[in-house]
């Protein structure tokens, strides 16, 4: 089951990002059963979330086979928030050929001579395909906004920009499924720290990270507008509380998989002439 997820996650139209809601765990089994230690409902939950991943994998199987539409997954979320765990979790049982993953970096000189949106459409999914975006062209109205490279002004024109720029893609036969990864700043402090601390992931560690950090509130709010402003029935946002790596997996893949389930997936016919070869 995937309890209705792409409902209960779906952002309201009027979010506000609370830090207590990153910590909430609706879908783990502990909440339906309270008597279920931590252990054990985690190890529940990870059950469940890999049938969910398997049927994910089957449904990719026939959008490959299909060829005709196409998945954008947008992960977005706080530095730490977990958009590479997210992409390693849910299509590790996926067949490689029709998953590609994007990771948007610090814009080249080349894309600045561009318009913002020109290296983002060039990684847009092709048809029978999942594209995964860790991190986006909402970085154009996030971390430019935060650090004062653009004036309110730009940024709601650019609001417009990718609520046309998503019309289009959705009208052309993709569909969008829109995920922010909330966290918590204690949630973030511990992640950070344990960088710090672990040689095997300090080479994850930027300094950088510590100033952005500085400035939470403002990317809190940075999203809410974000958000808000392009939530829409054709590219909605999910809120995904993602403190628990577990629970959050659990969540995605049951987004995921209700949207697969809802795109009429199916493996095309045969060749009408196929009935006239056979193997010798």
């Amino acid at each position: 089951m995937t309890h209705n997820a792409r409902q209960r996650f779906r952002a309201s139209s009027r979010l506000k990002l609370r830090e207590a809601d990153a910590g909430k765990a609706v879908f783990s089994s502990r909440t339906a059963n309270p008597e279920l230690t931590k252990a054990k409902a985690k190890a529940l939950d990870i059950k469940r979330t890999g049938e969910l991943i398997d049927r994910i994998s089957a449904l990719q199987d026939k959008l490959y086979a299909q060829h005709n539409k196409k998945v954008l997954l947008v992960l977005q979320g706080m530095d730490t928030a977990g958009k590479d765990g997210t992409v390693r979790a849910m299509f590790s049982r996926v067949n490689p050929m029709g998953v590609r993953a994007v990771a948007f970096k610090s814009p080249t000189d080349n894309e600045l001579a561009h318009d913002y949106l020109w290296r983002v459409h060039q990684q847009v999914p092709v048809k029978g395909e999942i594209a995964i975006f860790n991190r986006s062209h909402y970085e154009d109205v996030l971390i430019t906004r935060v650090q004062g490279m653009i004036e309110m002004e730009e940024c709601q024109r650019r609001y417009a920009q990718i609520r046309d720029f998503e019309r289009m893609l959705a009208e052309t036969g993709t569909v969008i499924v829109k995920v922010f990864l909330h966290i918590s700043k204690e949630e973030q402090r511990q992640r950070l720290q344990e960088r710090l601390d672990d040689p095997d992931k300090q080479w994850k560690f930027n300094p950088a990270d510590i100033e952005q950090r500085k400035k939470w509130a403002a990317y809190q709010r940075a999203y809410e507008d974000a958000i808000r402003e392009t939530n829409l029935p054709h590219a909605p946002w999910y809120v995904v509380p993602a403190n628990s790596k577990t629970h959050r997996n659990l969540v995605i893949a049951s987004l995921l998989l209700e949207t697969l389930e809802h795109m009429d997936l199916h493996y095309p016919p045969p060749h009408p002439d196929l009935s006239s070869f056979t193997v010798e």
